[in-house]
């Protein structure tokens, strides 16, 4: 048998788009001598569908389009798809499915086993389990067809509490091989995870391993696609961030291509998508305003957004204060020149004095604090969004996610935007990226990289003024978040006689949950990332 994954990427919704898309990569199979081309899950809602699964129209035009795709597809050709599958018993009324077809039948089904509900995933709230899993019979071979998350429970890696494990079921049945259709996000190094499975599976059962994976970004979901075929110690991967076709032949050895790729390239490469298709997919926005700073996160967040969208789609505002440096207004000019995008500069002194003037007297009793220093961040926030709406565009947050973390962004000034793209980068890894940005032609000025982090709030401040260092502030995060460490746990971690530290780092964590209840979607790049995965109580009281 010759194998094609298709490794495409869709839109959320788009039924019939998406089945335009499935038949364009189908045909080039088919052309290219392919007998069975496999799609990822969920194909044509597109993935995650979340509470369109709630529409009972939509689950039956979804069957519709399927049906009428099947129908178009060449003569000869099979094809495993994802897809919505009914049901007449008591409870959820679906099944994430996944459907084989030739010459326009339906010649089997499976349904998939276990449902996720951590983290990003919730479909248990949409679908039913399945029936035990039995391999699908197609021209004297027997298919090994199971769903994404029916990998994760093989019992040697202990990898997730289910009390079932499909593979283990289909491994029974002497599939001759197995084959997963796959909507498994991004996240760095997961690729790595994913082959650790399969090569448990391959090795324990002697069967060559397919795995179709979407790719994509949908909202703040990236996926990555790496689908690959696992045979004989050897992996033939597909390229990771793109679309494309992977062919095989059963009856020889793949060539192995697999090349470790260093975490700034994956998370480079992740962001740069991520801005793109949520452009693209939305199709409401031209063009992104960003606030030029001549900051770090800007600079990056800028840099990012010219290698997604090009730099006739970026716009760049500078709002200098009496408090920003004469450096930074260079490095802000330096940047968007070497970047080629348009920039508009726009001083807020004046803005800012008749803010100050109008609450002179209400405040009159009361010591210059944080108040004032946020009015400057919110005169900026109003001004790029008017930059928004005039332009038809969307503003880009640039905090990162230690300032996300530590309530170190302003509601309603620098945390305005459609999207966050660093949301999920600590600010150490931002200048990691920026160095990789930087090569192999430098486009951050460096003394944009050299100068100490500050908002520029008031005169010579600093982060430093508010903040731990973020050497040591993004080790802590990294355990209480990402780890999800108690303050002794991180405490002994890193070797501190005192938790106090740590203990007030959690406090402000905890206690600006509400902030980041009010942000844009960030861009996933890790389990536990701030958004749709972290469902954290903001009236609640904590013992930290």
């Amino acid at each position: 048998m010759k194998l094609a994954l298709a490794q495409i990427n869709t839109i959320v919704g788009d039924l019939e788009g998406n089945s335009d898309k499935v038949l364009h990569y189908a045909e080039q199979a088919y052309a290219r001598k392919a007998d069975l081309v496999v799609f990822p899950e969920l194909t044509l809602p597109g993935y995650p569908p979340m509470d369109l699964l709630e529409f009972s129209d939509f689950a039956a035009r979804e069957q519709e389009e399927r049906k009428r795709l099947a129908r178009r597809l060449p003569k000869g050709l099979g094809m495993l798809i994802g897809g919505l599958a009914h049901h007449s018993r008591h409870g959820k009324p679906l099944h994430n499915a996944a459907y084989l077809y030739e010459n326009g039948l339906c010649l089997g089904v499976c349904h998939k086993q276990l449902l996720p509900a951590y983290d990003v995933f919730d479909e248990r709230r949409y679908f039913m389990p399945g029936s035990p899993p039995e391999v699908l019979h197609w021209r004297g071979l027997k298919l090994g067809v199971h769903i994404c998350e029916d990998l994760w429970n093989v019992r040697d890696l202990h990898q997730k509490p289910y009390p079932d494990d499909p593979v283990a079921t289909l491994a029974a049945q002497s599939p001759d091989i197995f084959i997963n259709l796959c909507a498994s996000p991004f996240a760095i190094d997961k690729h790595l995870e994913r082959y650790e499975l399969m090569e448990t599976v391959h090795q324990k059962y002697g069967r060559p391993y397919a795995f179709a994976n979407l790719v994509g970004a949908n909202t703040d979901l990236i996926f990555d696609g790496r689908s690959c075929i696992m045979i004989g110690g050897k992996i033939r991967e597909a390229p990771a961030f793109e679309e494309a076709l992977l062919h095989w032949d059963m009856e020889k050895l793949p060539r192995s291509n697999f090349i470790s790729t260093p975490p700034m390239k994956q998370v480079r490469e992740a962001l740069t998508l991520g801005i793109r298709d949520y452009m693209d997919k939305s199709r409401i926005h031209n063009e992104v305003i960003i606030g030029l700073s001549g900051g770090i996160d800007s600079a990056v967040t800028a840099a990012l957004a010219v290698r997604a969208l090009g730099p006739e789609r970026v716009v760049g505002i500078s709002m200098p204060s009496g408090f920003s440096s004469e450096g930074s207004k260079v490095d802000a000019k330096k940047l968007a020149s070497t970047l080629g995008i348009r920039m508009r500069t726009i001083p807020i002194q004046r803005l800012m004095n008749s803010f100050n003037q109008a609450l002179r007297k209400p405040f009159q009793n009361y010591y210059r604090d944080v108040t004032e220093d946020n009015i400057q961040a919110r005169i900026r926030g109003t001004l790029l969004m008017a930059f928004a709406n005039k332009y038809m565009g969307m503003v880009l947050a640039t905090g990162n996610k230690s300032e996300l973390a530590m309530g170190y962004a302003t509601l309603y000034g620098d945390m305005n935007g459609g999207l966050a793209v660093l949301g999920d980068l600590y600010k150490t890894e931002v200048y990691e990226l920026a160095k990789l940005l930087n090569r192999p032609k430098r486009i951050i000025p460096a003394s944009t990289m050299r100068k100490p982090p500050s908002a520029e709030l008031h005169p010579g401040q600093k982060d430093l003024d508010s903040l731990p260092p973020y050497s040591i502030l993004d080790r802590i995060l990294k355990m209480c978040i990402d780890q999800q460490m108690s303050v002794d746990e991180a405490n002994r971690a890193l070797g501190y006689d005192d938790e106090s530290l740590i203990r007030w780092v959690l406090h402000r964590v905890n206690r600006n949950e509400f902030k980041r209840k009010q942000a844009a979607p960030v861009l996933r790049l890790r389990p536990n990332a701030f958004g749709s995965g972290r469902r954290q109580p903001i009236a609640a009281r904590r013992n930290d």
